[in-house]
C-alpha cells in the first residue's frame, strides 16, 4: 500500500498528513522494525549472559564456546555498512523484511542446532542477516516522517538501542533457568513474524535499482568484511591472548591492517563504492560519530561491568543483579520523551552536553564501589548513568544525521551504528585488559602491606584463627590465612572495577570537547526529497 497522502513529483516522498489512517498504518509499520531492531541487539546480549550453559549443550570447550558469540558479532559488523548499499538497491522496505525474515527462520534453526559447527555457522547467519534491521530502523526515522522528522520515532530508536543491552543479560539469565538454552533463540521467531509481515504491509513501496549490485566493487567488499571481522575477531580475542604475545593474533592484526589500507583506498577512490565514505566531511556526522563511539563504549561497558561486579563480589542472582539493573532502564524511560521533546524547543547540544554529564557523573559515582555496596548505593548511579545514555544518543543521532540530505541517511545510518558498536567492541577490550593488569598491580600493592607483625593483622588471624578452631576446622592457622588472602583479593577486585567505571567515566567528560563543534540542524526546504525514492 502506499503511504503518501497525495501525489508527489517523481523522485519526491511526501509522508501522510497526521491524522489519517495512512498515518496510522505507517506508525504501525515503523514500530514493527522497530520491534525487529529491539531483537536483533537484545540476541547479543541474551546469548551471552548464557554462553557457558549453551556450549554445554552442544559439547563445546571454554575455548570453543567464544565461537557462538564471535562469529555472530563479526557477521553483524560486515552486515551493518552493507545496509546502505542494500537499501537503495533493494529499497527499504525489500530489505528489513528480507532481513527480519532471514534472521527469524536463523534463529529457529539455531535452536535446533545439532552441534557446535552447525550452531557456528546458524550463528554467523543469524548475525548477518539481523544486521541491516538496526541501520535501516534509524533511517526510517528520518525519512518516513517528513522534513519535520517527528520525534517519537528517534526517541523509540535510541531507547530501543540503549534499554535492550541493559536487560538482556537479565532475560537471557531468567530464560535459561527457567526454560532452557534453546528459547533463547525461538522467543526471536513470533516477534520476527510480526515484523516482516506488518512491514511488508504497512510500509511505502520504492523501486529497486539492481544495478547498484551488478555495479558492486568486489575488491572493497572482501576488503571490508576482511578489515571489520578481523577488527572484531582481534578485540575480542585481544585481552585473553594477550595482545602481542600471541603469534596468530598478531598475524590478524597485520591482516586487519592490510585490509584496512585498500578498503579505505577503494573507498575513495572507486565510482561505486561498497560504502560512501564522504558523509563524514559532514562535521556534524564526523563529530556525532566520534560520540557514538564513546557511547557505545559505556553503553555496552557499564552492562558488562556492573553484573560483573555484582556476581563476582556480592554474589547476587540473575534476578538480583535485573533488579538493579532496571534502575537505569526505567531512567532511559522516563528521560528518552524528555529528551525528544526538549530537542525541539532548545538547542540540541545543551541536551546532548546534559546527557554526556550525567553519563560521566554517574560513572563516576560508581568509582566508589565497596564490598557492601548494594541497592541503595547503585541506585543513583544507575539513574545517572541511564538518563545520560538515552540523552547522548538521541539529540547526537538528530544533528549527527540532520545535516545530511535524505538519499545519505540509509548508508549514513550504517556508519554511525558501526561506530557504536566498534566503540563497544574496543571499549569491552580496554576494560577486559585493564581488569587483568590492575587486579594484579592491586593486589601485589595489597600483598604489601598484609605484614602479620602489624598489630591489625595479626589481630584479624588470631580473631579468625580463634574462631576456626572453635568450629573444629583441622588446620585453623592455615585456614586463617587462607581467609586475609580471600579478603585481600576481593578488596583487589574491587578496586579493579572502580577503576573500570573511571575510565568510562572520563571518555565521558571528554566528549564535552566535541559538543561545541556541532551545528544546530536546519530542517530542509519543503518538497526537498526526503525519504525513499529520494536521489
Amino acid at each position: 500500500m502506499s503511504a503518501t497522502a497525495a501525489p508527489a513529483p517523481p523522485g519526491v516522498y511526501v509522508p501522510p498528513a497526521r491524522g489519517t489512517r495512512e498515518s496510522l498504518m505507517l506508525n504501525i509499520g515503523f514500530f514493527a522494525m522497530v520491534i525487529g531492531m529491539f531483537m536483533a541487539i537484545l540476541d547479543i546480549q541474551i546469548v551471552a549472559s548464557s554462553i557457558q550453559k549453551i556450549g554445554a549443550g552442544v559439547s563445546a570447550s571454554a575455548d570453543e564456546v567464544s565461537w557462538i558469540q564471535t562469529t555472530y558479532l563479526i557477521a553483524e559488523v560486515i552486515g551493518i555498512p552493507l545496509s546502505g548499499l542494500l537499501n537503495r538497491a533493494l529499497s527499504m522496505r525489500r530489505l528489513f523484511v528480507f532481513s527480519a525474515a532471514g534472521f527469524t527462520i536463523s534463529s529457529a534453526m539455531c535452536a535446533i542446532a545439532w552441534d557446535l559447527n552447525s550452531l557456528i555457522v546458524f550463528r554467523c547467519v543469524q548475525g548477518f542477516m539481523g544486521a541491516a534491521m538496526i541501520p535501516t530502523t534509524m533511517a526510517a526515522a528520518f525519512t518516513l516522517f517528513g522534513p519535520n522528522r517527528s520525534m517519537i520515532q528517534q526517541v523509540a530508536v535510541g531507547m530501543v538501542a540503549t534499554l535492550a543491552p541493559s536487560i538482556g543479560p537479565t532475560l537471557g539469565g531468567w530464560i535459561t533457568e527457567n526454560l532452557s538454552w534453546h528459547w533463547l533463540f525461538l522467543v526471536n521467531v513470533i516477534p520476527g513474524i510480526i515484523s516482516a509481515t506488518l512491514v511488508w504491509n504497512l510500509t511505502p513501496k520504492q523501486p529497486a535499482q539492481l544495478s547498484l549490485i551488478r555495479n558492486i566493487d568486489i575488491t572493497g567488499l572482501a576488503a571490508m568484511a576482511l578489515f571489520l571481522g578481523s577488527f572484531e575477531y582481534i578485540f575480542e580475542e585481544g585481552p585473553t591472548a594477550g595482545w602481542f604475545e600471541d603469534d596468530q593474533l598478531v598475524m590478524w592484526m597485520f591482516v586487519c591492517s592490510l585490509a584496512g589500507i585498500v578498503f579505505f583506498w577503494r573507498a575513495i577512490r572507486e565510482k561505486h563504492p561498497v560504502v560512501d565514505l564522504t558523509v563524514f566531511k559532514d562535521v556534524n556526522f564526523s563529530v556525532g560519530a566520534i560520540v557514538a563511539v564513546i557511547v557505545g563504549f559505556g553503553l555496552f561497558g557499564s552492562v558488562y561491568v556492573t553484573p560483573l561486579f555484582l556476581g563476582t563480589v556480592r554474589g547476587y542472582n540473575a534476578e538480583q543483579i535485573g533488579h538493579i539493573m532496571s534502575i537505569g532502564g526505567l531512567a532511559m524511560f522516563v528521560a528518552g520523551p524528555i529528551s525528544g521533546a526538549l530537542i525541539r524547543r532548545i538547542d540540541p547540544r545543551l541536551i546532548v552536553g546534559t546527557g554526556l554529564s550525567l553519563a560521566a557523573i554517574g560513572l563516576y559515582w560508581n568509582s566508589f564501589l565497596t564490598t557492601e555496596s548494594s541497592y541503595e548505593e547503585l541506585f543513583w548511579p544507575q539513574a545517572l548513568r541511564g538518563a545520560g545514555l538515552i540523552m547522548s544518543m538521541v539529540p547526537n543521532n538528530f544533528m549527527a544525521l540532520g545535516t545530511l540530505p535524505g538519499f545519505k541517511l540509509p548508508n549514513a545510518t550504517g556508519l554511525i551504528t558501526v561506530c557504536r558498536n566498534l566503540g563497544g567492541a574496543v571499549g569491552l577490550a580496554a576494560l577486559n585488559t585493564l581488569r587483568l593488569n590492575s587486579s594484579n598491580l592491586h593486589t601485589q600493592e595489597i600483598a604489601a602491606g598484609m605484614d602479620p607483625q602489624r598489630p591489625e593483622i595479626a589481630a584479624f588471624l588470631q580473631q579468625a584463627e580463634a574462631s576456626l578452631r572453635a568450629a573444629g576446622t583441622p588446620d585453623p592457622a592455615g585456614a586463617a590465612i587462607a581467609q586475609l588472602t580471600g579478603r585481600m583479593q576481593m578488596e583487589s577486585m574491587v578496586m579493579t572495577y572502580n577503576n573500570m567505571f573511571l575510565v568510562m567515566a572520563v571518555g565521558f567528560a571528554l566528549m564535552l570537547l566535541m559538543v561545541p563543534l556541532l551545528r544546530k540542524p536546519v530542517p530542509p526546504p519543503a518538497g526537498a526529497p526526503q525519504g525513499p525514492g529520494a536521489h
